[in-house]
């Protein structure tokens, strides 16, 4: 059984390249916001309602570990699971370039909730998180 929730099939675009061909390091945070995004979509959850609402999910650090590089043209799969520290969700995201599945990179990116500007729990996140929350 796979630990991953959720996967994002996306293509590297010409542009997201630098110099050497590979794609940029900053694109990565991109592929990884796009990816949490998206799962936030199957689960009805849209940021700009909760922002209205004056409730803001942040990152509060990522980390990234670089493996292998992806090129112009590349598939890839996004995929991410979850787990819960205190007040801080961790998104696990790894990105596989999909033609022979080698590990592109590996972050973990820590998030947490502000509510009208002030750091809390939100029982948005943690009752839309419950069912798909990894524990050790």
């Amino acid at each position: 059984m796979s630990k991953y929730i959720f996967e994002l099939e996306m293509k590297v675009r010409d542009y997201e390249c630098d110099l050497q061909g590979i794609v940029n390091h900053a694109n990565y945070l991109h592929y990884l916001e796009h990816t949490r995004h998206e799962f936030l979509d199957t689960l009805n959850i849209n940021i700009a309602q909760l922002h209205e609402k004056g409730v803001d999910p942040v990152v509060a650090r990522a980390n990234m570990a670089f493996k292998t590089p992806l090129t112009s043209g590349d598939s890839y799969l996004s995929k991410l699971y979850l787990k819960k520290e205190g007040i801080k969700y961790l998104f696990h995201q790894d990105i596989f370039r999909k033609s022979d599945h080698k590990l592109a990179i590996r972050a973990v990116v820590e998030t947490v909730c502000l509510v009208n500007g002030k750091l809390a729990h939100s029982s948005i996140f943690d009752e839309a998180f419950a069912p798909f929350i990894k524990h050790e």
